[in-house]
């Protein structure tokens, strides 16, 4: 009986890595976005001065942090999450149920039925974190993929889409 083979988990470098990367291209566009978008930097005005919130992958990350200064400025904050008060804390159960919303085979909306997304905070905050990431999201992807990604596609003008899409690219890059 005490003749067994311990089986240890496979390492998910490759995914882990792509869902570190894409944390971080996404909270850096939801900094450019508050300040592109209209709707989105409303969704921030609703939000109390130094409110801070973190989406990332349970136990071990990794994790993506945004907040709001005093001056009302969306930053992202990177992802360390350490000394930082986190008014909601968002998690994905494990690195699958990341990779699979990440990869846009399943939209956030069927993430949180399927219990996939732990919330810890404020439920209607995170509500309207979710509807942020949903809007950045449209103006990331292209509407093929964006389409798989949301729930419901909105119906803004082809100019919206293409000026916003680049302004928010551009200062995602820029870190601005």
């Amino acid at each position: 009986m005490d003749d067994y083979r311990e089986l240890k988990p496979r390492s998910k470098l490759f995914k882990k890595i792509y869902i570190a990367i894409m944390l971080w291209f996404v909270g850096r566009s939801i900094q450019a976005a508050s300040r592109v978008d209209k709707d989105i930097k409303k969704e921030f005005d609703d939000f109390p001065e130094g409110f801070t919130f973190s989406l990332g992958v349970a136990p071990n990350g990794p994790y993506m942090v945004v907040g709001k200064d005093k001056q009302g400025k969306v930053k992202y904050l990177g992802w360390n999450r350490q000394g930082k008060r986190i008014d909601v804390d968002m998690k994905l159960k494990n690195i699958e149920a990341a990779f699979l919303l990440f990869t846009f085979q399943e939209s956030t909306c069927r993430s949180s039925a399927r219990n996939r997304l732990i919330v810890d905070g404020d439920v209607p905050t995170a509500a309207a974190i979710v509807r942020v990431i949903d809007m950045v999201e449209v103006y990331l992807l292209p509407k093929l993929i964006a389409k798989l990604a949301i729930r419901r596609y909105p119906s803004w003008s082809i100019m919206r889409t293409l000026i916003g899409r680049s302004r928010i690219y551009f200062r995602a890059i820029l870190g601005y």
